[in-house]
Parts: structure tokens; C-alpha cells; sequence
């Protein structure tokens, strides 16, 4: 089974359709597990229309990675899949038919992350550029390298891997999902399959700038890379 892991805050204009493409359209055996963070809008009650777990902490989650681990405690899943709110696959039966074929016809391979791209009617040049880019990096460190590397749009991962590296470090507020796959290509093989597309709304690029944006996500790649912990104290800042 797959267990799909989907972490939320304040996501009413997006998540309906991230939750009803998967919900409407996916055969194959799965959960959906949608982790909320304390929204103050109608996230939580959106999500219950369609995920088969809603959590809701007690107290706001320290970071994002936080989220994402809480949903896989309460997952049952051999296949952990993570995605964001605004994330969307086109034909998901087909999407994760091909993803699971890719593990059970390689052993070795421990997680699996996909083409990203932003909706069509939102798309402007910026996403087009900056996620080519994005896409070849991803393609070069997973499959020529053999560095793991992910963006936290989509990450398929196998439970026992995921499990033996500790899962997603809570401390680091952003670039937990590139840290994921990279501690994970340590104890397996990660891959980038340019045939699994995942769109998304493109927000945080339009909404902050792409230039500064970018200047942000690579300011703290370096800064976790040197001293293990984010510069942001705050995930939602960022998002």
C-alpha cells in the first residue's frame, strides 16, 4: 500500500484539488494523510471531505519536517509518498503504477522524486527556467552522482529506508526534503524519472520573485551544508 503524506497550513485554494485528483482517480491501494498545523481557515474541514487521516497537533509543528514525520507514524504504508498541498499528478493510477514498477525491478533503489513543473494556465517564463534548471540538477545528483536530491513537491520512499536514516531532520526549516534524499543515498539509491510529472501553483516564485527566492533557498542550502541547521526560524515564512 501506498501512504500518501500531504503536511498543510492555511491551504483552502489549494489543497481540494490536490486531494480530490488523487481521490477520484487513484485505484491502486492507498491512504491519504493530510497533517495539518493548526489552519485558521477551512483546510481542516476540506481535507476531511477526502483524506482518510487528518491530524491535527496540539501545538503548531516546529517546522514542516515535523509534519511530514507525524503523518508517517500514523501511516500504514510500505511506499511513503510526500507531497505538498499545491502538488497534482495528471493520471496518479498510471503515475504510481510506473514508480512502484521502478522498485520492484531495483532493490537497491530507496527513494524516487519526479519532474517538477507549475500548472500550464499559471506557468510563466521565470517557472519554465528556473525548473529546467532545477530538473537537470535533480537529474545529475540522483542519477550521475548518486546524491540525493529532492524537492519536497514529490518524494516516494520505501518505508524501511526511510525509517533507518530517522526520517526528516525537525530541526532544519527548510531544505529538509534535499537533506532526506540525501542522507538516504547513503544507505541506498535515490533516482530522478523525468517520466513521473508533478505540477503545482508555482507560488512562492511569483509571490516573492524568483530572484529573491532563489537567493533564499540558496543561501540555505549552503548554510545547512555548513553548519547542519537552517538560518530560518520560521517554516512558513519561506513556504
Amino acid at each position: 500500500m501506498i501512504s500518501i503524506i500531504i503536511p498543510t497550513y492555511n491551504e483552502e485554494k489549494a489543497i481540494r484539488k490536490t486531494l480530490d485528483g488523487l481521490k477520484s482517480n487513484l485505484t491502486i491501494p492507498h491512504e491519504i494523510i493530510v497533517t495539518d498545523d493548526k489552519s485558521t481557515d477551512d483546510t481542516v474541514k476540506i481535507a476531511k471531505e477526502y483524506a482518510d487521516i487528518v491530524l491535527i497537533p496540539p501545538a503548531k509543528h516546529i517546522s514542516i519536517a515535523a509534519n511530514r514525520n507525524d503523518g508517517q507514524r500514523h501511516s500504514k504504508g510500505e511506499m511513503l509518498v510526500f507531497m505538498d498541498s499545491d502538488s497534482t499528478i495528471a493520471d496518479p493510477d498510471d503515475f504510481f503504477r510506473h514508480a512502484l514498477a521502478r522498485f520492484e525491478s531495483d532493490q537497491r533503489l530507496v527513494a524516487l522524486t519526479g519532474k517538477i513543473g507549475v500548472w500550464p494556465e499559471l506557468e510563466t517564463f521565470g517557472d519554465k527556467a528556473v525548473y529546467a534548471a532545477f530538473n537537470l540538477v535533480h537529474r545529475i545528483k540522483n542519477n550521475l552522482l548518486h546524491i540525493g536530491e529532492a524537492s519536497g513537491k514529490f518524494q516516494m520512499i520505501r518505508r524501511d529506508a526511510f525509517e533507518k536514516v530517522g526520517g526528516f531532520n525537525e530541526n532544519l526549516i527548510c531544505r529538509e526534503d534535499g537533506d532526506m534524499f540525501q542522507r538516504l543515498s547513503k544507505v541506498g539509491r535515490t533516482a530522478y524519472d523525468p517520466t513521473l510529472v508533478i505540477l503545482h501553483t508555482g507560488r512562492r516564485g511569483h509571490k516573492v520573485g524568483w530572484p529573491k527566492l532563489l537567493s533564499i533557498w540558496m543561501f540555505e542550502t549552503f548554510y545547512v551544508a555548513l553548519t547542519g541547521r537552517s538560518k530560518s526560524k520560521e517554516w512558513k515564512a519561506i513556504r
